[in-house]
């Protein structure tokens, strides 16, 4: 049996090795580094897939987040309100930008913020809601925007780890997460569905004037060559890494469905485990499982964990202490408690390997060891 990994970038390269290969030849050859045609040819390729008018590449996801924000103009002060239960690059830039983060609780079945706890957070400092589609699966965006027009407030999408999941409307319609609300931002951190080969991100919007204002602060607040309109950033995504990513993205279904298939393996046998809960589906959500999470019920996760790395295989906790209790965001509006849902998962939560390669041996391994640890 191959060696399990959390995520096998390896073999995933072997498969697009030549393609890939040529891409980044092709970069090197031009040495059109920055903003050459491979960046240009990515980002129309995203467009179309996201079925999205604007796609504007950047660094990371947080500068992708950092950016949205600068760009829809949020004040010192401004309210935003995202969730508890999620990476720490959510609240940062809300931090870094001197606004206030707002943090609510999440659904206990899907980890997702709740639409109940926006609605009761909002006052009016409130000017945006940053909602989170954890480890894969969409938000409801649906009441979500219709809570958000209710109140005249912005919907920025961190999509950071659901690029590629689909949205199911009322009408039967369906949109790509990211592309849904006033601004989407995404990172192609390597181990995402859509990885590069080092850092890089990406900005969506439907808003012509908002996707120019975006494209300015990301070059420096600069739309004329060293005429500087705006305060910006420096935030690109460099050539070689857009050609790496035109070329994992021709295969983005197909991991999704290689990484749904090991959802539905692991669902399989261990979802009639009593000890076990499995991640729920959200009926309205295609779920491009980022991760594979499930909850400990009525044992310590940290004895399984372990019992697996003895088994070669890994397991991580994402994420163990909530925004609202790190250190860095103490805060006298909150404290421990006051997000049960949050807090209760942070304490229960593990994530088991999930990537584009995990085969059948290797699949019956990892939740056999399972079993015989909760059997034991």
């Amino acid at each position: 049996m191959k060696p399990i990994r959390m995520v096998d970038l390896a073999g995933q390269y072997e498969k697009i090795k030549e393609e890939v290969d040529s891409a980044i030849a092709e970069v090197m050859n031009t040495t059109a580094f920055i903003n050459g045609p491979a960046v240009q040819r990515f980002q129309k390729n995203l467009e179309e897939y996201l079925g999205v008018k604007h796609v504007i590449p950047c660094a990371n996801g947080t500068d992708a987040l950092q950016v949205a924000m600068m760009a829809l103009d949020l004040k010192p002060g401004d309210e935003v309100i995202t969730t508890s239960f999620t990476f720490i690059a959510t609240a940062e830039v809300i931090a870094l930008l001197h606004l206030t983060p707002v943090l609510v609780d999440v659904e206990k079945d899907t980890f997702n913020i709740s639409i109940e706890a926006i609605r009761k957070a909002i006052t009016s400092k409130t000017k945006a809601i940053v909602p989170v589609h954890l480890f894969g699966q969409s938000v409801p965006m649906e009441e979500l925007m219709a809570l958000a027009k209710e109140f005249n407030l912005y919907v920025i999408e961190d999509a950071c780890q659901s690029i590629g999941s689909d949205y199911i409307f009322a009408d039967g319609s369906t949109k790509k997460t990211g592309a849904i609300g006033h601004v989407g931002c995404t990172s192609f951190f390597p181990s995402k569905n859509l990885g590069c080969f080092g850092d890089g991100g990406a900005i969506f919007t439907n808003d012509d004037a908002l996707a120019e204002k975006l494209r300015v602060v990301v070059n420096h607040g600069m739309k004329v060559r060293y005429y500087h309109d705006e305060i910006g950033v420096n935030s690109r995504l460099d050539s070689i890494q857009a050609a790496v990513l035109d070329v994992k993205l021709k295969n983005l279904d197909s991991y999704i469905d290689a990484r749904r298939s090991a959802a539905d393996f692991y669902d399989r046998v261990l979802g009639t485990n009593s000890k076990l809960i499995v991640p729920a589906r959200y009926e309205k959500s295609r779920h491009v499982f980022h991760q594979y999470t499930l909850v400990a019920n009525g044992f310590d996760r940290t004895k399984l964990i372990a019992f697996l790395q003895e088994k070669g295989i890994p397991a991580m906790i994402y994420y163990p202490v909530p925004l609202h209790l790190q250190k860095a965001y103490i805060d006298p509006r909150y404290k421990q408690g006051d997000f049960p849902n949050t807090e209760w998962l942070s304490e229960n939560v593990f994530s088991l390997p999930m990537h584009t390669e995990l085969d059948e041996e290797q699949l019956q391994y990892i939740t056999g060891s399972i079993l015989e640890f909760l059997n034991k």
